[in-house]
């Protein structure tokens, strides 16, 4: 098993008292599509984490030289949808969103684009989710690599990443 799809089980455990088995495909997962022709599920099963940066001008977020770890959200959605970044902004009052910078997203979140998990960050950070998830018993969210996605029912998803399911999508 790649050793941050490891580390990733090994920090479910710790964290969440959580039994995660990654399950690894060695083509990669880099799409929403990819993983569900690889898994055999709906691409609406597909629990993405996108890290988005929130207009760091806005009060109490930090400013533009010094952005505050707050000024980054992670929203979870359905592989189906595509999340909205303006709606985002309005759901955290941020004057603007963008999908975070790769390297701040490593540094802060502890993961990489692409393998981004919807639990076990770095930094506590608000998680919003995607309620189209909850049509399915099991969605397959990335566990640490592109390559790693791990099974779980969307509501214990809900319960252990504290977050608040709301239509973040276009």
């Amino acid at each position: 098993m790649h050793p941050r799809a490891s580390e990733f089980a090994e920090r479910a455990a710790a964290e969440h008292d959580l039994e995660v088995a990654p399950t690894e495909f060695p083509e990669g997962t880099k799409t929403a599509a990819d993983a569900a022709d690889a898994i055999g599920c709906a691409t609406a099963q597909i629990a993405s984490s996108i890290v988005v940066q929130l207009d760091s001008s806005t009060p109490d977020r930090g400013t533009a030289a010094s952005p505050a770890d707050e000024d980054l959200v992670v929203a979870v959605t359905s592989g189906a949808n595509r999340v909205d970044l303006a709606a985002v902004a309005d759901r955290f009052d941020a004057a603007d969103a963008a999908m975070a910078d790769a390297d701040r997203v490593r540094e802060i979140v502890g993961w990489s684009i692409g393998g981004v998990p919807p639990i076990c960050h770095d930094a506590d950070l608000p998680v919003v989710l995607d309620p189209t998830l909850r049509e399915f018993d099991v969605v397959w969210a990335a566990a640490g690599t592109p390559t790693a996605v791990w099974p779980v029912d969307p509501e214990r998803l809900v319960a252990i990443s504290g977050a608040t399911v709301v239509d973040l999508t276009e």
